[in-house]
């Protein structure tokens, strides 16, 4: 091996996620996560072992290189595996091709032209409508029938490290017949993955869901910052606003969708039949283990949630073909995140809102401390990874602090 790859690394042999980095002296540019180290791919591309114009190598974004296809981004990524592993490959004793994570910084790894959230897990949006609506009847009537969604704000999306402050807006207070301004007393997040489209559509195109992995280049962590009692207030009748525009955080590595192949499981049982545009045929699912932690200011970490992106009811494909149906166009960068990702248990709860069950059970922390949510000062690490047959495929983290509203 060129260079040593800790055990049990996210960023093993079996991953090659792309991310954009720089450095005291190096401009943002395309880098591979390699164990503790990140492979520069612009300074290899001066060692003329690429066969497409590498100048997209150098932008500070990954939509250039994305926009080759899949069959060059499968390549190159297939390629720095065989050399990472050839002691004689263009790699070798060529120390000057790496730096360590810890001297560099990340950035956003694509340009966001446009972003959706979906609302895809059957428990999280059972365990709302039991909250907010009827425990007798907590899915509304189109829910097994669409992946619902909502156009949200791509501006706002942010990566890890990056602090937020907490916002304010109106709220409606218990028992009052009129809203109040001021920050958000119920910050929340929620734990999500986000894909990227890897490739254009034009306006009046479809995707189907044979189709659609062929338009999704990979995936990220995704926090989808909430603020709970402003979302109570506005989103009647058209959904998240202020709620959620504030912030959206990501993990800074893109982990390629054929990274994941090997962690495909067959997903729920979707009953009732869905319509015939959003059947599929074999194993769209994948079994990526989620954790949540929330560590105090100046404190230690608390791990307080433990999910599967299995769990989710609709599937990546099936969101983006009905994202299409209509002739909605994409652009490659443009995200689309999963919805909170809940499982049935109740450490497995993706927000919260659900883990605290609406403040009635507060979460308590190490330090004696308990949250019903989010406080300022707190940090939010969301880690994920899958593992099979000693192949270990992760994400790292998305972590952002909590500040104090402006």
């Amino acid at each position: 091996m060129i260079i040593n790859i800790p055990e049990n690394s996210d960023f093993s042999i079996h991953n090659i996620p792309f991310g954009i980095f720089s450095t005291e002296d190096r401009s943002p540019r395309v880098g591979v996560a390699v164990g503790e180290h990140i492979l520069d791919l612009a300074a290899v591309a001066e060692l003329d072992v690429f066969d497409f114009n590498t100048a997209v190598l150098e932008k500070d974004t990954l939509n250039d290189f994305i926009a080759l296809g899949k069959e060059i981004t499968k390549r190159v990524r297939k390629n720095i595996q065989h050399w990472l592993q050839d002691d004689h490959s263009v790699l070798a004793g060529k120390p000057e091709l790496f730096v360590k994570h810890s001297e560099a910084q990340m950035h956003m790894p694509v340009y966001v032209g446009d972003y959706t959230d979906f609302y895809s897990s059957i428990e999280h949006a059972t365990n709302v409508g039991k909250m907010f609506r009827d425990p007798e009847n907590a899915l509304l009537p189109n829910w097994k029938h669409i992946p619902v969604g909502y156009h949200g704000r791509a501006s706002s999306i942010i990566v890890s490290g990056r602090a937020i402050h907490r916002p304010k807006g109106q709220t409606l207070p218990n028992g009052a017949d009129a809203p109040v301004f001021g920050p958000t007393q119920r910050l929340d997040f929620e734990l999500e993955m986000g894909f990227i489209c890897g490739k254009d559509t034009q306006l009046g195109d479809s995707v189907s869901t044979k189709e659609a992995e062929d338009y999704i280049f990979g995936l990220v962590l995704f926090n989808d910052w909430s603020a709970r009692d402003i979302q109570k207030w506005e989103y009647v009748p058209l959904g998240p606003f202020l709620a959620k525009n504030f912030a959206s955080s990501i993990s800074p590595w893109v982990v390629t969708l054929e990274a994941l192949e090997p962690f495909r499981v067959a997903g729920p049982t979707q009953e009732p039949k869905v319509l015939p545009y959003l059947e599929y045929e074999g194993a769209k699912n994948y079994d990526i283990n989620l954790e949540v932690d929330i560590t105090p200011d100046g404190g230690e970490a608390n791990t307080i949630c433990h999910s599967n992106f299995k769990y989710m009811y609709w599937n990546m494909a099936q969101q983006l073909a009905h994202h299409t149906v209509n002739g909605c166009n994409i652009n490659v960068g443009d995200m689309m995140a999963s919805g909170t990702i809940s499982g049935k248990d109740e450490n497995a709860y993706g927000s919260m809102l659900e883990l605290a069950w609406m403040g009635t059970k507060p979460v308590q922390l190490k330090d004696g401390s308990e949250r019903k949510f989010i406080l300022d000062g707190d940090t939010v690490t969301m880690r994920g990874y899958a593992e099979k047959d000693g192949k270990r495929v992760g994400f790292g983290e998305v972590s952002t602090k909590v500040l104090p509203a402006k």
